[in-house]
């Protein structure tokens, strides 16, 4: 861990970022003792640090393992928006919503929510104010169908008994026995449909977003108003347009995975 100095340079809270960052994909899962080393800090110190963003919902603890949690995504969510997710997709809904001319927008999974990431809306009055940052269960939304799908079926149940932070009530919510049908057809066929579950008014279609191994990262979307635009209309005419533009943005982030990023742990 780098050394702060001066009168403002709060050490606990360098110490507590110093612990989340010691995480990276080829490390999820880290001991007490593998973080203090990565963090060059006392391993009391390690512990007590994990163990208060464990209470604070940051990282969880599996036999004596710990690993980050989708909270985590919190604290990223304004870079992502404003830079880093959306610069990559802006152009490619701003192309769909002028094909469509229906709103477009993307999100990703943080517990048993999704959050949108980036949008693109038009001027049509909908039930429901959204903006980036904006929160809504996942059972209820076609991208949340989306993202839930692309995780093992085993872990969906865990996920969706997080207790959602988004404070609206969805309008339909399936039990689990349906939700796990409907999440293996979404599997089968690429693509999400949403009926007026999460407010009246409210339609849907949404496609995954995957990285280079093939994950599921983030979802696309298409929203139009029930009463403007059937079933039919949306998955015969939208529905084509956003596949093209779900795999357009997944080219690119496969890309964009590829470019050499430093290892700020690594020797040398």
């Amino acid at each position: 861990m780098r050394n702060g100095s001066g009168p403002d340079f709060v050490e606990a809270l360098a110490r507590g970022l110093a612990i989340i960052t010691a995480f990276s994909p080829t490390a999820t899962e880290l001991s007490v003792s593998d973080v203090a080393a990565r963090t060059e800090l006392p391993r009391p110190t390690a512990r007590r640090l994990l163990m208060t963003l464990e209470t604070l919902g940051y990282v969880r603890s599996t036999g004596g393992l710990y690993r980050l949690t989708t909270k985590v995504l919190e604290l990223g969510t304004t870079y992502i928006a404003a830079l880093g997710i959306w610069e990559l997709a802006r152009p490619h809904l701003e192309a769909l919503v002028a094909q469509t001319g229906e709103s477009s927008s993307m999100a990703q999974l943080d517990g048993s929510d999704i959050v949108y990431v980036a949008r693109v809306p038009v001027p049509k009055i909908i039930a429901l104010a959204v903006r980036i940052g904006t929160r809504f269960p996942a059972v209820a939304t076609s991208m949340g169908h989306v993202l839930l799908a692309g995780l093992p079926p085993s872990e969906v149940e865990d996920v969706v008994r997080t207790p959602s932070q988004s404070g609206v009530i969805p309008r339909i919510s399936p039990s689990a026995r349906d939700l796990q049908r409907e999440l293996a057809e979404v599997r089968s066929r690429g693509w999400a449909l949403s009926d007026e579950r999460l407010s009246l008014g409210i339609r849907s279609i949404a496609a995954p977003v995957r990285d280079a191994s093939g994950a599921t990262v983030a979802a696309v979307n298409v929203t139009v108003h029930a009463a403007e635009t059937s079933i039919d209309e949306l998955t015969s005419r939208h529905l084509p347009l956003l596949l093209a533009t779900a795999e357009a943005i997944t080219r690119e982030w496969a890309n964009l995975a590829l470019l050499p990023v430093p290892d700020p742990l690594a020797p040398g």
